[in-house]
């Protein structure tokens, strides 16, 4: 129940207000003088809304008003006067009042301005609490986020920094796992030597070879100088080698002979090149399944996969999306500077409802349109993305009493797997373990679900 206090020096107006106010769900408590409200307020009154006349003996209703929001900034004032001249009402909300009503007003229109300021109080509250879960959890390298899944993330990486064990860092498109292999560095021995990363799945086949191993002069056409690949750049520190799954095989053949060696021959080059480096690679695909089907080499999956961390997606991570997404708005906002603070309430609730299948890169693109487009202080829903917005969550089966509605146990079963291969992100070896199928069975039945119906 919202705790209202209102203060007027006619009793017959206090009374009044009191009366229309209970009568509408408000818990009320009343005193006939400024003094007496703001002793209330600063010996820890519990007050969530100050209703105040403007014009009282003694203290001023402006002068009340100055005083709380300089000792008790959490508790809204509204301003309610008889003498309603823009002179005035500019007065009273340059004192930080929340809102300004003139007598005679209707009591619902009072109440509509106390919720309006409760739930302006309650989000200040809210970008408070966010901010310093932010800020706690930043403590962590970059990785933002309190969760139990971001947790276990945490605790897996101080674990494993400290050896120089080879990584491999799984999980869908957009999910951090450059942060994590990063993190990984940061707190490793070899923190003072360089991080050296590449994307695999960036470089054309042709010239990843030299990226990582180097070229002499005249290897190639363009090779006018020597070069150090890659290995060799980042000998003493770490080896950061995104999208391993897009490696082409003959490339993984050169590179498994490198890692079991611990040398590297330079394209064009006859002598070995020792390198120290500490491997982390990372990838979106599940390497096991592309092992099955020709495209990675086994040896080398067990070479790499040493110690696998996975990382979450967003949508596992329940409360982490308003942590993230008051981070960026904070970014964004200074960025671009803009004096954008929170999100609303309704846009919190479309955050948390969407499945988010670009993670924390889709939820960073998000916000930063957000606070782009935003016209106020907060972010409101038509700011959101339209697929965010609009975004209703899918249902494998329907409560539904009408036969109609009903479907058949194969278009039951097909909805079921849809809905666990969206859950792991496409993992089909995942999924397959979750369904209780073997991964054979559950290929053919994609590929049968896959193939356009026939007339």
């Amino acid at each position: 129940m919202t705790r209202v206090l209102v203060v007027d020096d006619e009793e017959a107006m206090v009374d009044a207000m009191a009366e229309g106010l209970t009568a509408r769900g408000f818990e009320v408590a009343t005193v006939t003088s400024a003094d007496a409200a703001f002793s209330m307020l600063a010996e820890g009154g519990e007050v969530d809304v100050l209703v105040t006349d403007l014009d009282m003996r003694g203290m001023s209703g402006v002068d009340l008003c100055e005083r709380v929001v300089e000792n008790r900034p959490d508790v809204p004032v509204v301003v309610v006067t008889a003498f309603g001249s823009m002179e005035t009402a500019v007065a009273t909300l340059r004192a930080g009042a929340f809102d300004f009503l003139t007598k005679p007003f209707d009591i619902d229109q009072l109440a509509i301005s106390i919720e309006r300021a409760v739930q302006h109080r309650q989000l200040r509250e809210e970008v408070k609490r966010l901010r310093r879960a932010v800020e706690e959890s930043k403590k962590f390298e970059e990785l933002v986020g309190g969760s139990e899944a971001m947790k276990e993330v945490h605790g897996f990486i101080d674990r494993v920094a400290e050896t120089d064990a080879t990584v491999l860092i799984t999980g869908e498109t957009g999910t951090g796992k450059e942060l994590a292999a990063r993190a990984i560095h940061r707190r490793s021995r070899r923190h003072e030597r360089p991080m050296v990363a590449v994307n695999c799945a960036a470089v054309p086949a042709n010239l990843l070879e030299s990226e990582l191993f180097g070229h002499v002069r005249g290897a190639f056409t363009d090779a006018r100088a020597d070069r150090k690949g890659l290995f060799v750049q980042a000998n003493g520190g770490t080896l950061f080698l995104d999208e391993l799954g897009e490696m082409p095989l003959e490339m993984q053949v050169k590179l498994l002979r490198a890692l079991e060696a611990r040398t590297v021959r330079p394209v064009g080059g006859h002598e070995e090149v020792p390198f120290d480096v500490r491997l982390v690679a990372a990838t979106h695909k599940d390497l096991l399944a592309s092992v099955e089907e020709g495209a990675f080499r086994e040896d080398l999956y067990y070479r790499v996969a040493v110690v696998e961390l996975a990382m979450p997606p967003l949508r596992a991570r329940g409360a982490d999306i308003l942590l993230l997404a008051q981070a960026f708005l904070e970014q964004f906002a200074a960025q671009h500077g803009k004096p954008v603070k929170a999100i609303t309430a309704p846009v919190a609730e479309r955050l948390l409802t969407y499945a988010w299948p670009g993670n924390v890169r889709e939820l960073r693109n998000s916000m930063e349109r957000a606070v782009a487009l935003a016209r106020f202080e907060d972010v409101v829903v038509e700011d959101l993305p339209k697929q965010v917005r609009e975004y209703s969550p899918s249902h494998v089966l329907i409560a539904a009493t009408d036969p109609s509605e009903l479907v058949s146990l194969a278009e039951v079963e097909r909805r079921y797997v849809e809905r666990v291969m969206q859950a792991v992100g496409g993992n089909k070896r995942q999924a397959a373990q979750i369904l209780g199928l073997d991964r054979t069975t559950l290929y053919r039945k994609l590929d049968r679900w896959a193939q356009p119906a026939k007339a």
